[in-house]
């Protein structure tokens, strides 16, 4: 009887590319979905400006930490399994959510939901990349990466969506239900994994966890403290001993966590920087774009992420026509580079053109975005094509692990950039405020309104110093101004939004200068072929005898 297909693809591999990717989009969905709702947050739970940065970037920095080991784990006790358990667990983290009633509890929570996502994220890729018939590998990869790639988005329009009925309380029930309903449909799935894992390398877990915990934790930190802060130092320099001691363990070890010789490999190396570079792009542009929809603009959140849907069509179409691009051109290199370079442009066109509408930035947008989506899929191909298939799960939490540190550099440096430049332009406005909001409290004294002028004399400085910690502050500020003074509200927008746009700008043409720089490095380090001629190191080499193993230079599906 002849198989049913769709679209060249068997049911089969065509329902786990479907569970596959349903799954991984609602964890990146996660690592996005509650900066929209952030107010919300911490009206009711009372949270401060700390306690708001770590409900989001805990659960970034445990997903992190834990993506290789958690790899690791679904390669040995089976990837299907570990998935289940990651869904069962972030449902479990989410529903606690609900509950909670201070700050620090959600934050617990969210940590909690990281560590979750970290088995899920690593066996969603694992399980296609062993799964699917070797010739719908490429279209599978191809669908997952941009799937992956425009989670973030949807998790920004899913929660907007949420906000416009419901209590911020409803994103975390969205997640728990659709968390529950995947573990239920991973029944159906088949599963895969290390035919002989040997033993658990627990030296190369803890310096591995304990590297990108450093790392990640000083990044995420720096926008925030200033990157001379002791904590940041510290945990920046510590992140980068403990890796240098994770690759010493490796290297001496025979049962390893990661191989990290396969770094070495031109493909599996250039891959991981790509994926990285496309993470730094994409949510540096989410964390400043979003910020002048909403705060100079004025949209609100749904119309925010309705707003990102061009990045959405550059990506998940680009991303599906990148490898197709690779085999045509027969060329990694080419592709990798022309993508990277054609978002760097993007970011740079951003920063450098002057726009005063939404509509004037789409196209600008769109080009930043189609250079994602064309370096997408090949760059994940490159990565797993070049891991031993006893080690896709490792394979795809390297690639996972270069999304969640590109994107960590990338919030980091735009941050930096953005902060540094607000504060240094701000002052004459925030002293404008206080100024002018003294000089009418003295007047409400003298027409007899003691008490009323003495308040807004009282409101007036921390008026000032709310305005000089950020747009987000003065917007609000502004909005509490009374109606007789208005005059005076239209002259902060305008200084706050100045000393906002600004630094935004510059932070896009550095940012864009970084990725045109990236795209020189992976034209001429990437190699022409996305699997080299000794992909893996020979001692960790699957049977060519296997139907399912890692590909050789003799895959006739080898992209030339």
């Amino acid at each position: 009887m002849k198989q049913r297909t769709i679209g060249g693809m068997d049911l089969r591999s065509a329902w786990l590319i479907l569970i596959a990717c349903a799954a991984v989009s609602m964890v990146v969905a996660a690592m996005a979905a509650l900066n929209t709702a952030l107010p919300q947050i911490a009206i009711h739970t009372g949270a401060d400006a700390g306690q708001m940065t770590w409900i989001i970037d805990g659960y970034t920095l445990v997903l992190a930490a834990l993506l290789l080991p958690a790899g690791a784990i679904g390669d040995r006790f089976g990837r299907r399994g570990v998935l289940i358990v990651g869904l069962v667990l972030f449902a479990i983290a989410s529903l606690v959510a609900i509950w909670v009633s201070g700050p620090n509890q959600l934050i617990a929570t969210r940590c909690f939901a990281g560590g979750a996502a970290a088995l899920i994220m690593p066996t969603t890729l694992s399980l296609i990349t062993s799964g699917v018939p070797r010739d719908r590998r490429p279209i599978a990869i191809s669908i997952w990466a941009a799937v992956a790639g425009a989670g973030a988005i949807a998790g920004f329009l899913v929660t907007g969506l949420l906000l416009e009925f419901f209590s911020w309380r409803s994103i975390f029930i969205a997640f728990a239900i659709s968390a529950a309903a995947m573990a239920l449909l991973c029944l159906t799935i088949g599963t895969s994994k290390d035919r002989d894992p040997g033993k658990f390398d627990f030296p190369g877990t803890i310096t591995s966890i304990l590297a990108v915990t450093g790392v990640v934790l000083g990044l995420l930190e720096a926008p925030h403290r200033g990157w001379d802060d002791p904590l940041v130092l510290i945990a920046l320099i510590g992140g980068v001993a403990f890796g240098a001691a994770f690759c010493l363990i490796e290297l001496r070890r025979t049962d390893k966590l990661l191989d990290v010789r396969l770094f070495t490999n031109r493909a599996f190396g250039a891959g991981s920087l790509s994926v990285a570079l496309q993470f730094f792009a994409s949510f540096a542009v989410f964390y400043l774009y979003l910020q002048r929809l909403q705060l100079v603009y004025g949209f609100t959140a749904l119309q925010s992420a309705f707003a990102l849907m061009p990045m959405v069509a550059g990506t998940v179409i680009f991303g599906l026509l990148g490898n197709w691009l690779a085999v045509r051109f027969h060329s990694l290199r080419f592709v990798l580079a022309s993508g990277i370079l054609l978002a760097g442009v993007g970011l740079i066109l951003l920063g450098a053109v002057d726009y005063d509408t939404y509509w004037q930035s789409i196209w600008m947008i769109s080009i930043c975005a189609t250079g994602i989506g064309i370096a997408t899929a090949p760059s994940t191909t490159a990565i797993m094509s070049n891991t031993p298939l006893d080690n896709q799960g490792i394979g795809s939490a390297v690639n996972d692990t270069a999304r969640e540190l590109g994107a960590a550099i990338g919030i980091a440096l735009a941050g930096s950039i953005l902060a540094a430049g607000y504060t240094s332009r701000i002052e004459p406005t925030a002293d404008l405020a206080r100024e002018q909001l003294t000089a009418a409290g003295q007047q409400r004294i003298a027409a007899g309104d003691t008490a009323g002028g003495q308040a807004l004399i009282d409101a007036a400085n921390e008026a000032a110093d709310r305005i000089s910690k950020s747009l987000a502050e003065a917007v609000e500020v502004i909005a509490r101004l009374p109606a007789d003074a208005a005059p005076l509200a239209q002259r902060l927008a305008q200084g706050a939004q100045g000393a906002f746009v600004a630094p935004m700008n510059q932070a896009c043409v550095v940012l864009g200068s970084v990725l045109v720089v990236g795209s020189a490095v992976l034209f001429w380090f990437a190699p022409r072929r996305v699997i080299e001629a000794n992909p893996v190191p020979s001692d960790i080499e699957t049977s060519s005898d296997d139907d399912d193993a890692a590909p050789s230079t003799a895959d006739e599906h080898a992209l030339e």
